[in-house]
């Protein structure tokens, strides 16, 4: 429906390997807004929705501090805020050689993001495939729909427990 994306400054040097993995250079953070204004801003966009991030536990620390800092109170308990597609796929999609983002959209042949490793790019990324994992919980496990609060119970299921999880969440 909409996107927000912007640098930000948190004034922290960025090391070559980064820069060499995002494209993302010293020059441009430096010329980008304040990491507390962009917090402000990112917390506003998103008011109450819930989060999906490719392995979550990793962006929600970043998310979670980077709001604190800002002063912006969470609009969700922390536990059921963000989705994540890593866990996720990690159950639907067993076979999958690997689980990392560029690896499971090719997988799924999903549409691949111009700059991997850029926010936007992968946020796009991780929307196709958890579009994909609603339409294949929809088709494949008769799952009417799959929700924020189901996919967070579904990506806490053991594994062991999935095709029992999976039928009962079905018959609801």
């Amino acid at each position: 429906v909409d996107r927000y994306q912007s640098l930000m400054n948190a004034g922290q040097y960025l090391p070559s390997f980064i820069t060499q993995l995002t494209g993302i250079t010293n020059a441009m953070v430096q010329a980008a807004p304040p990491a507390d204004t962009v917090m402000r801003e990112a917390a506003a966009f998103v008011g109450a929705a819930p989060l999906v991030a490719h392995n979550a536990s990793f962006d929600s620390k970043f998310w979670l501090d980077e709001l604190e800092r800002a002063g912006c109170p969470v609009a969700q308990p922390v536990a059921s805020l963000f989705t994540c597609t890593v866990l996720l796929s990690r159950r639907l999609y067993p076979e999958a050689p690997s689980h990392s983002l560029g690896n499971i959209v090719r997988h799924l042949h999903l549409p691949p993001a111009d700059k991997a490793h850029r926010a936007l790019a992968d946020a796009e990324m991780t929307a196709h495939l958890l579009l994909r994992m609603q339409s294949d919980l929809r088709s494949r496990w008769q799952i009417a729909d799959p929700v924020h609060g189901l996919l967070n119970g579904l990506q806490r299921c053991p594994k062991k427990n999935l095709p029992r999880w999976l039928a009962e969440s079905a018959a609801r």
